[in-house]
């Protein structure tokens, strides 16, 4: 299996698929590369060179005890991009993912990016502060926490239906998709996910907005209960100059792969803009 591995000795699983224009992959809290399968067989197999990778503490690669920081997770990324010598590429995140590639471009520059494109993206600030009035206040955060340190996977089998949007119009997911969610972010470490959930969520990225200077498509969902989008979507849209929101009704956190073939469809169109 292809690894690289980070200048602190963190070996980091990817795919490398198809040949073509570059499209990298990051994914959201715990669920690694494999959750961007539908978007990274389709765009490989329609000219473009996919990469995924799984972050540190989950999936495939190594579970180290520390690293889980929006500085170290965005020096990850780039060491993707360096050493597999990536050059126009296409950044795609979902959730705090986008969060990632946000930092990634304050800290590493944008010479290497053409594109970003930011799905359910939890920037630019969750969490409330007198200067963020709206956010969510740090007790319910305390108490996800809680479930999460108490009993995991209870805590990932009742977040899915939010996430897999269960009972909304056009969002038929089967029993065995939202089993699969839960077992991708099951191979997480304990420690990355508990450090990732608390770097999500008191993360503050609203400095970095700046950083994106190139063509950005943002795409959430109006039903989107884990990343709501007049606190999210909105705000990074109006943090980024010439920015496009794109909003698909009644989709939720997990939209990448409820709604994946328009998902699909746009980021292509996209790429080939």
């Amino acid at each position: 299996m292809p690894f690289l591995e980070t200048t602190g000795g963190v070996r980091l699983f990817y795919h490398d698929w198809g040949a073509g224009r570059p499209v990298v992959f990051v994914h959201g809290w715990t669920i690694g590369a494999d959750s961007w399968e539908y978007q990274t067989t389709f765009l490989a197999s329609h000219g473009l060179r996919c990469v995924a990778y799984d972050q540190r503490g989950g999936g495939r690669s190594d579970q180290p005890w520390d690293g889980y920081d929006y500085d170290t997770l965005a020096d990850d990324l780039a060491t993707v991009m360096g050493k597999l010598d990536l050059w126009d590429v296409t950044l795609v995140g979902h959730s705090m993912g986008c969060a990632e590639i946000a930092r990634y471009l304050s800290r590493h520059g944008s010479r290497r990016v053409a594109k970003t494109v930011l799905l359910a993206p939890t920037t630019p600030c969750l969490v409330k502060t007198p200067d963020n009035p709206d956010g969510v206040d740090r007790t319910i955060f305390y108490g996800m926490l809680d479930r999460l340190l108490s009993d995991r996977p209870r805590y990932l089998a009742d977040i899915a239906p939010g996430f897999f949007g269960q009972g909304l119009p056009g969002c038929d997911v089967s029993p065995e998709m939202a089993q699969w969610g839960i077992d991708l972010a099951q191979k997480a470490s304990l420690r990355a996910s508990i450090e990732l959930f608390r770097t999500n969520a008191e993360g503050d990225l609203r400095a970095d907005m700046d950083a994106f200077t190139m063509p950005t498509l943002i795409i959430h969902g109006t039903a989107d209960t884990t990343a709501p989008i007049e606190l999210t979507a909105r705000k990074t849209a109006a943090a980024i100059k010439d920015s496009r929101l794109t909003i698909y009704e009644n989709a939720p956190h997990g939209l990448f792969l409820t709604h994946a073939e328009r998902v699909n469809r746009d980021l292509l169109a996209f790429t080939q803009e």
